[in-house]
């Protein structure tokens, strides 16, 4: 197949978990024989076409429409304020890149056999690409009304729901979005889930040596009769890292020796140093407000005893398979919109972690406790984890899985 492939964010921009799926699900269906077009938004100092690891990239140069837009889009977003030159971008990137598509390659003699678009940040372009006739695949990986907590921007959400309608197929990361997606009104016949995926041979515990290990612990200031607990996330209300440090005084009543490290970063970073000074738990919250690299990443990974992730909505959640793969036990928000069910064991023999209510402190510590009251039961959970995602959670099954609808909704 060739595929045409809309995504906002390509390495080198990554900003979150659609930038990680669009790293790792890419060279998979290259692997697999197909041809790769990707078109991406452009920083401004990057090549307006290469091709890298055999992916044709193209990046066209924006102009800024953000006054034009403002003197006749909707009140909905004039409110953004600052954030309208963010939507200017997006719309900007979508018709350009689609013109390029339509206007210059396809016109040239190029055949797309597939155009696959995610999120509202490409839908434009699958609408557009549609329109052309050509067959088009929205993947949904959140949606506005979710990330907002239930209202958020009506043109965004316009045109998550234009594309929805229009486009030939969906594809989303997990049941529990599908269920969400279905119950506000979009087209249940047409939604496939596909979960997504992680590296193993990289998240691999085995991979990381004991002087990294103490590297990273030695510079928390963590020692060896203390255990470590990891968030890793962006710092949005939605993550629940709030409720996760309103947590810790319960969790250090019972047990002292422990720190809480947080990483990442996003606009609840002032929040988070009040609320730490405030629950007076300066000595034992170190928080890292930065982006590190995978390799940093994995080394954090290896480095803690246990992972937490109170997510309020969640998807799906690759962090948690970074976790898992890492043999690490971990507790995961679980009400709600939440793929994190689906891919944690929280009973019987293939346990891997806990579930708990994302937005009730009490409830996340103790599901912190419940894997610190047993050192060897978490170890065997930690392996419980990685035995599932080598069985379930590869970008390789993942690949498989998007590239069989693909080739049904060309038949179709």
């Amino acid at each position: 197949m060739k595929i045409a492939f809309f995504v906002w964010e390509f390495p080198p921009v990554l900003v979150g978990g659609l930038g990680t799926y669009a790293q790792n699900i890419t060279p998979h269906f290259v692997k697999k024989g197909h041809e790769v077009t990707v078109f991406t938004l452009n920083p401004g100092d990057l090549p307006t076409r290469e091709i890298r690891d055999d992916i044709e990239i193209h990046r066209p140069l924006l102009v800024n429409a953000s006054t034009i837009l403002s003197s006749f889009v909707a009140n909905d977003l004039l409110r953004w304020g600052a954030n309208l030159k963010f939507f200017s971008d997006i719309f900007t990137y979508n018709l350009l890149s689609s013109s390029k598509l339509l206007n210059d390659l396809i016109k040239k003699g190029r055949r797309f056999d597939i155009v696959s678009v995610h999120d509202w940040l490409s839908a434009m372009s699958g609408i557009l690409a549609k329109e052309a006739g050509l067959k088009t695949v929205f993947h949904v990986h959140s949606t506005e009304w979710g990330r907002s907590g239930g209202d958020g921007s009506k043109v965004v959400q316009h045109i998550e729901n234009s594309a929805a309608q229009i486009l030939d197929w969906i594809i989303t990361v997990s049941h529990a979005m599908k269920e969400d997606l279905t119950r506000h009104g979009w087209p249940e016949w047409k939604i496939s889930v596909v979960w997504n995926g992680v590296d193993p041979e990289k998240y691999n515990p085995r991979k990381v040596t004991k002087e990294e290990v103490k590297r990273i612990r030695g510079m928390y200031n963590i020692r060896d009769d203390e255990k470590m607990i990891l968030f890793i996330g962006r710092l949005t209300w939605v993550k629940g890292v709030r409720n996760l440090i309103q947590a810790m005084p319960t969790v250090l009543n019972e047990y002292p020796n422990v720190k809480l490290v947080i990483l990442g970063r996003g606009e609840l970073q002032h929040d988070i140093m009040e609320l730490v000074d405030r629950l007076g738990i300066r000595n034992k919250v170190i928080y890292r407000f930065e982006f590190v690299s995978e390799k940093e990443r994995i080394a954090h990974y290896a480095a803690c005893d246990l992972c937490v992730f109170p997510s309020l909505y969640e998807p799906f959640g690759i962090v948690s398979l970074e976790a898992m793969s890492m043999e690490k036990p971990i507790v995961v928000g679980a009400r709600g919109v939440i793929g994190f069910r689906e891919q944690v064991i929280a009973s019987g023999p293939e346990r891997c972690g806990v579930h708990v209510n994302g937005g009730d402190p009490e409830d996340i510590a103790w599901g912190i406790k419940e894997i610190l009251v047993d050192e060897k039961r978490a170890r065997q959970w930690g392996r419980n984890g990685r035995a599932r995602v080598l069985k379930y959670f590869t970008w390789d099954k993942a690949a498989e899985a998007t590239l069989n609808i693909y080739e049904e909704v060309i038949e179709k």
